[in-house]
């Protein structure tokens, strides 16, 4: 039986409102809320964005499932976990803090924020289950202590990716910063000499210190580096390279081994909604506006997370006019992660659209 994931068209120009009751509709179709028992602690996964990032998830479009979730349970929150680079959200106070002065405050969305992996990410649980990739994830406690999950995900491409939507935030976005760095560690960037500026852009963002002066150039010590990425970005002059075939691909089945097991845990009590809203090139850990890859689409939800990736994935694509805007940003094969999530029991990518008026 094909999975259904619903659909709503939405654009970020309409009225807060608007989009708020859009939100809803997709939301409450998928069918979640009716499976939330009062005093259920039900974890809204969120990116809050970083610190001059504009795409976020505004808060005002989140009120009304939010409301709908309240009617259930008194003991709904939002959340994200720790990043593994250095910088806003790298831990719990400063993450609050950026959280606020985006608009996720009680006063606005009715419910707190809880950063799920503790004061500096330690707070961890490691359920275990043999996989191809991985014997078992770290993925921050106060998701795994919660009965329901609702991820709820602006959908951007990505630089070590292709696609961060649903099975990125769940598998990604809820590992603590040991569990990120445990997905990251297949990916390792090198620098081509020849191409190298020697500008040191690279190591000014490089979190760990990876980068190194050389003779003319720079290089990347492998021992230090924790493949965040960051120098992949932010070099102007393409010197900085990833085996995209090997490491992307590693990157993503392991990304979608921590969702399983996420996925595992909630028994039928998660539920997915993706933001069609601008869709940019890269993820809202950027710090600075992005322009759209594509029109504004919709939003869509769904009980199964590589069904409404797949669907995602299927509109951006069919909007592009036959082009695929994901990998004109990066030329990383995206579908990597629904394969595999597909391959291990994580969801379908056969689905029925349903479309919401």
């Amino acid at each position: 039986m094909k999975s259904k994931v619903y659909f709503i068209p939405a654009e970020a120009k309409e009225p807060a409102d608007a989009l708020a009751e859009k939100a809803k509709k997709a939301y409450l179709a998928m069918g979640l809320n009716d499976r939330i028992a009062e005093g259920d602690f039900a974890a809204l996964k969120i990116h809050f964005g970083e610190v001059g990032n504009t795409g976020y998830l505004k808060p005002q479009w989140l009120t009304g499932l939010i409301w709908e979730i309240r009617q259930k349970t008194h003991h709904a929150f939002l959340t994200d976990s720790n990043t593994l680079y250095i910088g806003n959200r790298s831990n719990s106070i400063d993450h609050l803090r950026l959280a606020w002065s985006h608009g996720f405050t009680p006063e606005t969305t009715g419910v707190p924020v809880i950063i799920a992996d503790g004061l500096i990410g330690h707070d961890k649980q490691e359920p275990r289950s043999a996989q191809a990739r991985t014997a078992s994830s770290k993925i921050a406690s106060a998701i795994l202590d919660s009965d329901a999950l609702v991820c709820l995900t602006h959908v951007t491409g990505h630089v070590q990716t292709g696609l961060g939507a649903a099975i990125k935030n769940m598998g990604m976005g809820c590992a603590s910063r040991a569990g990120k760095l445990d997905q990251h560690s297949v990916t390792h960037p090198r620098v081509n000499a020849k191409q190298c500026r020697n500008c040191s852009v690279c190591r000014t963002f490089c979190p760990e210190a990876a980068i190194v002066q050389a003779e003319g150039h720079v290089v990347i010590e492998p021992a230090k580096c924790i493949g965040c990425g960051e120098c992949l970005v932010v070099c102007k002059y393409g010197a900085i390279k990833m085996k995209w075939d090997e490491d992307s691909l590693r990157l993503q089945e392991k990304l979608a081994e921590y969702a399983f097991r996420v996925f595992e845990h909630f028994k039928g009590k998660a539920g997915f909604v993706n933001f069609l809203i601008q869709v940019t090139k890269d993820c809202d850990c950027m710090s600075k506006s992005q322009k759209r890859i594509v029109d504004d689409i919709g939003i869509l939800a769904s009980l199964d997370p590589v069904a409404v990736d797949k669907a995602t994935a299927d509109l951006i694509v069919e909007r592009g006019g036959g082009k695929d805007p994901l990998r004109a940003g990066y030329d990383i094969d995206w579908s990597a992660q629904l394969a595999h999530g597909k391959r291990i029991g994580l969801g379908s990518t056969d689905y029925k659209l349903v479309e919401l008026s």
